[in-house]
């Protein structure tokens, strides 16, 4: 829950008359400077502590794995084999399909020059936090180290960043310093209550702009107005995608609280509850759970891989399974069978 502060007047001379315009330009460009500089400190900070706690962890655990975080679009004929029910169909040789009589797909050797996006939702609702993290720390921390773990193998990073609306555009490049302006911008974009999010507009904006295929993360709470997920299946016929939600626990079941002020974080609309009420409780754990299962399904619906991030749980947990997930889509494409099957056959 967000809280108020009163505004203060803007300073006055002895005479009582307002500061010349110039005065007030030169103190509100300082406080920018100032708060440039902060920022920029706090990335360093951040970056430098993943570096030491995550990525060092993860570099035992995903050794010789990054190709499975990202894949290029492939240049060189590699194999032909038949078609199985997951692969695209833009990578069916038609000719051989025809000679035949069975449906069969190209598979390409993957390039080493690989581009990732990452589509960077930062309006007011990933503020939210219940416990010690918000879902927009969750979210910066799980940037960076994706980042910094692509772009240390020559791998490109670039980003979307969404506010009130498509705020900035980073395009892709590599290295640390990269990282760090990716992670800086992210921090020092923080915009005010304007509205409901519109996702669609988000994704809309990296189809028109996102030429080359490419991975492309698309990082976000999923609290928009509807729509967003024909948008997103859009993006998906061309891109790899993989949606990456942030959450909170709270967001799912409310504990007894007692009275409890709620407030919209993109509406500034606030409602007064009664938390102690059981059957109250029940109903939000009913429509949340709702809620989670059209989401599911949208995402689902929608053609992509989906990666869970909550501000409770470990990142370096969550990432281990999302590069085990890659993992077995790696096998299955390359018309492999997961062990469990394979231990049934």
């Amino acid at each position: 829950m967000k809280s108020w502060w009163p505004r203060q007047a803007p300073p006055r001379s002895p005479s009582g008359a307002s500061p010349p315009g110039g005065r007030h330009q030169r103190t509100g460009e300082a406080r920018s400077a100032v708060a440039r500089e902060g920022a920029a400190h706090q990335a360093e900070q951040v970056l430098r502590r993943l570096e030491w706690k995550v990525i060092r962890r993860l570099d035992g655990l995903l050794q010789g794995d990054y190709r499975t975080l990202l894949r290029g679009s492939g240049l060189d004929l590699a194999d032909l084999r038949e078609y199985q029910l997951h692969d695209d169909v833009r990578h069916i040789d038609w000719n051989v399909t025809a000679r035949l009589q069975q449906p069969h797909v190209r598979v390409f050797t993957e390039d080493r020059d690989m581009s990732a996006w990452f589509l960077l939702d930062l309006s007011p609702s990933v503020d939210f936090g219940s416990g010690e993290q918000r879902k927009r720390t969750v979210s910066a921390e799980f940037v960076a180290v994706l980042a910094r773990l692509l772009t240390r193998h020559g791998n490109r990073a670039g980003a979307l960043l969404y506010g009130n609306g498509v705020e900035a555009v980073i395009p892709p490049r590599s290295g640390r310093r990269h990282v760090l302006h990716l992670l800086h911008a992210m921090l020092d974009c923080q915009p005010a209550a304007s509205g409901p999010t519109r996702l669609q507009d988000l994704l809309g904006a990296a189809a028109g702009m996102i030429k080359r295929r490419s991975t492309v993360f698309v990082v976000s709470d999923f609290i928009s107005e509807p729509g967003w997920d024909r948008t997103l299946a859009r993006l998906a016929q061309r891109h790899e995608v993989v949606a990456v939600r942030v959450l909170d626990p709270l967001e799912l079941e409310l504990p007894d609280l007692g009275l409890l002020t709620l407030r919209d974080a993109e509406t500034g609309e606030q409602l007064v509850v009664d938390t102690h009420d059981a059957g109250f409780r029940r109903r939000f754990a009913r429509i949340a759970a709702q809620r989670e299962a059209e989401l599911r399904a949208a995402l689902a619906g929608s053609g992509v891989d989906a990666l869970e991030l909550a501000t409770d749980a470990d990142l370096v947990d969550a990432i281990v399974r999302f590069v085990e997930m890659r993992r077995r889509r790696s096998a299955l494409g390359a018309g492999g069978l997961p062990a469990h099957l394979r231990r049934a056959a």
